[in-house]
């Protein structure tokens, strides 16, 4: 390593050499800090300030959380952090969540997933009176198989309201009110450019979901569209020009709907993708991608931006959050949550696919309740078919009323939402079975959300490790208090904190002997 030394210069502090002096000032990362030797060459400490007298052996420049992801993503949605609160379902991430998130300067995505469509044409509303032409907010568009034309609804109502950045998850397939979402509005600018009104992100787990949303939109989905009236031309033959979503959250181990792949594997094999692919094409435009799922805390925040994401998205452990649509009842137990204390679970929303979600296991009997219901569904044709003893002990132990008045209750559900799954059950004794047991599995995130003490035990709380890892850190800290944990402190002190290991781990590399203590960052109170 070559030695710049630099005689007769004022030093703003000493160089220090002890562990105590070194962690303290790795942690001052607005300043320059630089690498010095001691007197006999070997030894190794820090100066901060102006360049010190005496032999420099590097110079980190001061070092900002704003400046750790990628400067285009916070160009392209006007923000200062490349941080994204993101939208869990049921309303979970609340529009106050979402308001609170862009006052900060970050991006919030509403959680939209699994509510009727009135509930989510009343937060679009509040968040385009609230937020008014600030472009760093959006809403979630969950892929809804079961349900096409509440998905199509959903997307032309984020459309005509304007809602400026959209948050697509759990597509497999690319779908109309997916691509409807991405092309609609798409214009030349003046420097030729096809500028986008709508800025759609796509939440990914798999190399082959990843691609599609990266290549432009398949040419059968655009005619239809057009043919429907819901595309221009001119807007159909620009999507075909420009990849279906130009920031590709890669989602790790989350919390819900979840590959379980781990953030260091599923990240590079798509950035290698992200970068094969827009050569193939010749995008004009850099595609971002964040990552998401595992992230709760500094190390894990730092390790993902380490890995080359554009920003990041934090989830499950803004439950824990004031802002959050969740009672206090399921905040608790979250917060006593370790990082072995998950469980995977058939999904509500995919429960004929056999999809699952990842949930909260401590404290609740929810994942193998639906375990056995999903089981049921699997090995019989209907409800009739049911061997008498499973069929008791599901009505008693899970359902808690008879198949034929939980199916009742379910039907009056669909009467409201959706008459026409009615029918189809009607024909089809396995998918009236199907919404039976669906009806539980839904009901039990709601329990979870107004705090439905007697159905404690079958609460449904997303989470993953990351909870767990999150309250360990917190803990004997001001935000081991659930009153301090706003969804802006909690994003704060994870960026702050990933700074400081950022830090830590640049000056590792010179070779200096940082202490333990220098990998380790205290939440505080932050401005």
């Amino acid at each position: 390593m070559s030695v710049l030394t630099v005689p007769g210069a004022t030093a703003a502090s000493p160089p220090v050499f002890s562990p105590e002096g070194i962690a303290a000032h790795a942690r001052r990362i607005r300043e320059p800090v630089h690498v010095v030797s001691g007197p006999d060459g070997r030894e190794l400490g820090l100066a901060t300030g102006p360049l010190p007298g005496g032999p420099v052996l590097g110079t980190l420049p001061p070092l900002y959380p704003e400046w750790l992801g990628g400067r285009t993503f916070c160009e392209a949605h006007g923000v200062r952090f490349p941080y994204v609160a993101g939208e869990m379902a049921n309303g979970i991430a609340t529009t106050r969540m979402v308001a609170a998130t862009a006052r900060a300067e970050m991006l919030g995505f509403f959680g939209a997933g699994g509510l009727a469509y009135a509930e989510v044409e009343r937060a679009v509303h509040t968040l385009a009176h609230e937020l008014g032409s600030r472009p760093n907010w959006g809403v979630n568009l969950i892929h809804s198989p079961a349900e096409p034309a509440l998905e199509f609804r959903v997307a032309e109502l984020l459309l005509r309201c304007g809602v400026p950045r959209i948050s697509a998850s759990a597509f497999m397939e690319l779908t109309p009110a997916v691509v409807l979402c991405a092309a609609h509005g798409l214009r030349r600018g003046a420097d030729g450019d096809v500028v986008r009104r709508t800025r759609l992100f796509a939440k990914v787990s798999r190399p082959e979901v990843a691609e599609r949303f990266l290549s432009h939109a398949p040419p059968a989905l655009l005619e239809h569209l057009v043919a429907r009236g819901k595309l221009t031309r001119a807007e159909a033959e620009l999507a075909a020009l420009v990849p279906v979503a130009e920031d590709i959250t890669v989602e790790a181990d989350s919390g819900g709907h979840t590959d379980n792949r781990p953030l260091s594997v599923l990240l590079p094999r798509i950035t290698a993708l992200r970068d094969a692919l827009c050569r193939r094409f010749g995008y004009r435009r850099p595609v971002r991608l964040g990552a998401a799922g595992g992230l709760g805390t500094p190390d894990a925040v730092a390790g993902a931006f380490a890995l080359g994401a554009s920003y990041v998205v934090v989830g499950s452990v803004n439950q824990t959050a004031v802002e959050a649509g969740l009672s206090d009842e399921a905040k608790a137990m979250l917060c006593e949550a370790d990082v072995a204390d998950v469980a995977m679970a058939p999904s509500a929303d995919m429960f004929e696919l056999g999809v699952k979600v990842q949930v909260l296991s401590r404290g609740t009997m929810f994942a193998q309740r639906a375990g056995r219901l999903f089981a049921a569904y699997r090995a019989h044709g209907s409800l009739e078919e049911i061997p008498s003893a499973l069929r008791a002990s599901i009505e008693r132990d899970v359902l808690r009323a008879p198949f034929e008045e939980t199916w009742l209750r379910t039907r009056a559900f669909w009467e409201q939402r959706d008459p026409t799954e009615i029918a189809r059950a009607e024909a089809d004794p396995k998918h009236l079975m199907a919404l039976v047991f669906r009806g539980y599995l839904g009901q039990s995130s709601r329990w979870a959300i107004s705090g439905e003490g007697a159905r404690r035990a079958d609460y449904q709380i997303w989470c993953g490790p990351a909870m767990g890892a999150f309250n360990r850190w917190v803990a004997g800290t001001f935000l081991a208090d659930p009153a301090h944990r706003s969804v802006v402190q909690i994003a704060l002190n994870l960026l702050e904190g990933a700074a400081v290991l950022t830090r830590a781990h640049q000056l590792r590399t010179y070779g200096v002997p940082l202490p333990t203590e220098a990998f380790a960052y205290t939440p505080c109170e932050l401005a």
